[in-house]
């Protein structure tokens, strides 16, 4: 998919999902093609077959942690972000896309009563500013 098509359709999903949409944690393959919405971890996500990652928050990573911690926090703060978009939110897309291989859509889930779901994790101890300082969750 080209970039500007990736852009439009993120922007096309901006005003997306309530209550009765709970977003499910992904599993399988092929997401683009199967058009999937779903949760891969705490800051990245499908939408409709469109790959995102929440703009200025690193979560801790859950299918490569460093250390337990890491993934029990990865894993309590991908639950958190579940419960917080099951009330429903909408996509804002920023126009920018991430720096790794497959250039993911950077966008904040906004939710029905105007936080960022990212600044959520933030707060709560479950996510880390972006750019970071280290991997806080396994001491460095």
């Amino acid at each position: 998919m080209d970039m500007k098509k990736l852009g439009m359709t993120i922007a096309a999903v901006a005003v997306l999902a309530g209550p009765a949409e709970a977003i499910e944690i992904c599993s399988g393959g092929n997401r683009a093609a199967r058009g999937v919405t779903c949760l891969v971890d705490a800051d990245t996500g499908w939408e409709r077959g469109v790959k995102w990652r929440l703009l200025d928050i690193d979560a801790p990573e859950i299918s490569r942690p460093e250390c337990q911690r890491e993934l029990e926090i990865g894993n309590e703060a991908t639950r958190r972000l579940k419960r917080l978009m099951a009330g429903g939110y909408r996509i804002a897309d920023s126009g920018g896309k991430d720096r790794t291989s497959d250039r993911r859509a950077l966008v904040r889930v906004i939710l029905p009563d105007g936080r960022d779901a990212g600044q959520v994790l933030i707060r709560e101890g479950l996510a880390q500013p972006w750019p970071n300082k280290g991997n806080k969750w396994c001491g460095r």
